[in-house]
């Protein structure tokens, strides 16, 4: 029996603010969208053209608060080629939420709060 990696999963407020953050911040690309018949929900499926794993995010059309994210000790990482332009990129964008310098990593948030840890590639 062998396990593997599918996705991961967020929740978000707004649906299209957050598919144009993930796009804008980390070059993502909607894969697939799936909409509830009765309009309850939609899915959206983000890749990064490179592998296999992908990001779904999906809006609940009830959902009628912000998410609560408790201390946000969860986070998804990803590495960057150009570990600099990244780093302008986000200041630019102002959603740098974190930096350690000594591990040589920062963080942004997205628009619902999720933290994204920027890694530079070994």
């Amino acid at each position: 029996m062998v396990f593997k990696f599918d996705h991961n999963n967020l929740n978000v407020a707004n649906l299209e603010r957050s598919v144009a953050f993930y796009r804008d911040a980390l070059g993502l690309q909607e894969t697939r969208r799936h909409e509830a018949d009765d309009g309850s929900f939609i899915l959206v499926f983000l890749g990064d053209g490179i592998t296999s794993h992908r990001l779904e995010i999906t809006w609940l059309r009830d959902m009628d608060r912000p998410y609560n994210l408790g201390d946000n000790e969860f986070h998804l990482a990803f590495t960057c080629d150009d570990f600099a332009a990244a780093y302008e990129r986000h200041t630019a964008m102002n959603c740098i939420c974190y930096e350690n310098p000594d591990m040589g990593i920062y963080f942004i948030a997205d628009p619902d709060g999720y933290w994204l840890e920027i890694i530079p590639e070994k």
